[in-house]
């Protein structure tokens, strides 16, 4: 059964590396994905990570995105699900697909 299962792990709400306004860091872009299952090519961590420096931060006190989270559901319903292309618009209004491909499972 491990074979046929995928289990996405994410979250709406992050945590933004510098304070905001009110001394919190309250509702930032930080945020991870997580894929467990037969099939998921695991042990990395697709990505890219920009780093901290100020220079790197979206407005100065937030992480960086770097992968929407679309690409990874998109991934999960072609590869595993076996959904068509056309299904996408159905579960994810206005993806257009994904910007890069995503290499998430073993064939």
């Amino acid at each position: 059964m491990w074979q046929d299962t995928v289990v996405m792990v994410m979250s709406e709400f992050g945590r933004t590396v510098r304070q905001n306004g009110t001394g919190g860091t309250d509702h930032g872009h930080g945020n991870v994905m997580m894929l467990a299952g037969g099939r998921v090519h695991g042990g990395k961590v697709h990505g890219e990570w920009p780093g901290l420096e100020s220079r790197a931060l979206y407005e100065g006190r937030d992480l960086a995105i770097t992968t929407d989270f679309r690409d990874v559901i998109a991934n999960v319903m072609a590869r595993h699900l076996r959904l068509p292309d056309s299904a996408m618009a159905s579960v994810l209004p206005g993806y257009s697909g994904p910007a890069r491909r995503l290499d998430l499972f073993r064939a």
